[in-house]
């Protein structure tokens, strides 16, 4: 069954392609020097807006308080302009 890996070659380029889990190496797209197959990061997101994630939802609620204090310190202290 193919799914979708990341690659790497020798002069650093990365890319995405649809292959066999089998198959550990290609031809990089753009040189055509041998890619291998790297590890890639395929964590989840949540969404703290939706409040499904309360944890998430207060911990991004204090970051925009947190946020908005700044900004307001710097426009008082330098004018709207700043």
């Amino acid at each position: 069954m193919k799914k979708l890996y990341d690659f790497r070659c020798s002069c650093g380029h990365l890319f995405e392609k649809f292959t066999e889990s089998t198959q550990r190496t290609v031809p990089c797209n753009l040189c055509d020097e041998v890619a291998t197959r790297i590890v890639s990061y395929g964590g989840p997101v949540l969404d703290p807006i939706s409040g499904d994630f309360p944890s998430a939802t207060r911990r991004w609620a204090l970051n925009r308080q947190e946020k908005i204090k700044a900004e307001r310190r710097t426009t008082q202290s330098h004018g709207p302009d700043a």
